[in-house]
């Protein structure tokens, strides 16, 4: 429920277990790569920066007595840019899948269109909501805290060379 890139009600108490093990991370995504989780340091990133593209749920995770939180992005936009993203491929009519004909099935060097997200800074791209997207002043502020589970790939701009 916090993939799909819109206002979730307040699941209530939530729980989970370590993403790794060694050292604790400042911002993780557990869940098959989708669910952001971040410590209270990124949290108050997306409270500061993103208030109103982010819901924000306390989650306890097991052996540590840190403070968490799942992020779920609450604004999605029709903004895969597929002329500019190195390759775009859907599913096709006569596939394996045909309850998902025309969906993105694979995107490689996503690339979005900037004029499409109104002035949000956390969101997820309609139809590919697998990418969370985070302005650059976000990105800067959460690379400046460190230690983080996670990288960042540029969106925006020409395609990048092969």
């Amino acid at each position: 429920m916090f993939v799909e890139g819109k206002p979730v009600p307040d699941p209530g108490p939530l729980k989970t277990q370590p993403f790794h093990h060694g050292d604790r991370r400042t911002f993780n995504v557990a869940n098959a790569d989708r669910t952001p989780i971040a410590n209270e340091q990124v949290a108050n990133v997306f409270r500061e920066l993103a208030a109103d593209d982010v819901q924000l749920f306390p989650v306890e995770v097991e052996g540590t007595s840190e403070r968490y939180y799942v992020v779920n992005a609450t604004k999605r936009f029709t903004c895969v840019d597929e002329k500019n993203s190195r390759e775009v491929q859907r599913y096709p009519p006569d596939g394996a899948v045909p309850d998902r004909e025309g969906e993105y099935r694979s995107i490689t060097g996503l690339r979005i269109d900037t004029s499409r997200i109104e002035n949000a800074r956390v969101f997820r791209p309609m139809g590919w909501e697998v990418a969370l997207i985070v302005s650059e002043e976000v990105k800067a502020r959460i690379e400046h805290i460190g230690n983080t589970g996670v990288y960042f790939n540029r969106v925006t701009g020409p395609p990048e060379p092969l």
